[in-house]
């Protein structure tokens, strides 16, 4: 958990989400199509509280936790910054896997968009996901994120020196039996676990959750910046229909394998 949090303590993570916005764009869509119009919400690994901020402004209860005290401190300082305290109940420096300062059942919805790849080891994956079904309300919704395994391959394929060390293909082929990558370039992105997608659904319906969807949240990450350069040189109005075209397909199967992310919604099942 120390890497996470260095790594963390110098990374831009909201500034990332502007630098990519359509996964912010496309997770926000769906997150809105499912969720009830008022509750009170838990932002569980939440960073400097995008999505937070976003679910206060739309007039949710908000209660927001991460692993790094930095990104919680720049997390309530935004909150004040765009008059948004009065929305949250809490701000919380927590592990995912140990939400014990929150009680059974507090929330109506809950997000879990990092946690889930940083976690190698799979009876961690397994806390954080009870940790999650204990503090969700029943009928309560869940949006977790996923990276996908096969994407990872053919990224490294494609750009093997910036993926050591998967730049040859015994390395590769070990990640694609394992899902555990670390990075050997130092103050990269840090040890992170990629799901099979067909594995997905049925991890979290073996930890109490309905499936009701699962996305692509990023097909455009295929995209290099000269293509995005091509878009946004046809003018804004043809950015926005490319953008409403994701949002469109994410939800087909077939896009999910060259999604950077996904993103899982389900229901926690009456016990």
């Amino acid at each position: 958990m120390s890497d996470i949090i260095s790594y963390y303590n110098t990374f831009d993570e909201w500034g990332r989400l502007e630098r990519e916005p359509v996964e912010f764009q496309v997770n926000w869509h769906y997150i809105k199509k499912y969720l009830p119009s008022t509750g009170h919400i838990l932002d569980n690994g939440a960073g400097p509280g995008k999505y937070s901020m976003a679910l206060a402004a739309d007039g949710y209860s908000v209660t927001l936790t991460d692993l790094t005290p930095k990104l919680v401190k720049i997390a309530e300082d935004k909150a004040q910054e765009l008059h948004l305290a009065g929305q949250f109940e809490g701000f919380h420096v927590a592990d995912a896997r140990d939400l014990t300062m929150l009680e059974d059942e507090q929330f109506d919805s809950a997000l879990m968009l990092g946690p889930m790849y940083h976690l190698q080891e799979e009876n961690d994956r397994i806390k954080a996901v009870r940790e999650l079904y204990r503090i969700t309300k029943q009928d309560g919704l869940v949006f977790v994120a996923f990276m996908p395994r096969i994407r990872h391959i053919l990224t490294s394929l494609l750009f093997p020196d910036n993926w050591r060390p998967n730049d040859n293909l015994d390395s590769i082929t070990k990640f694609s039996q394992t899902g555990c990558f670390d990075h050997a370039n130092k103050g990269r992105f840090t040890g992170a676990y990629y799901f099979e997608i067909a594995d997905i659904n049925p991890f979290m319906e073996a930890h109490g959750f309905e499936t009701l969807e699962l996305i692509g949240s990023n097909a455009g990450a295929i995209l290099s910046k000269e293509n995005w350069n091509y878009w946004h040189e046809k003018g804004e109005e043809e950015v926005q229909k490319l953008i409403e075209l994701i949002k469109e397909k994410a939800s087909d199967p077939s896009i999910l394998g060259i999604s950077s992310h996904l993103l899982y919604i389900g229901r926690k099942r009456l016990g």
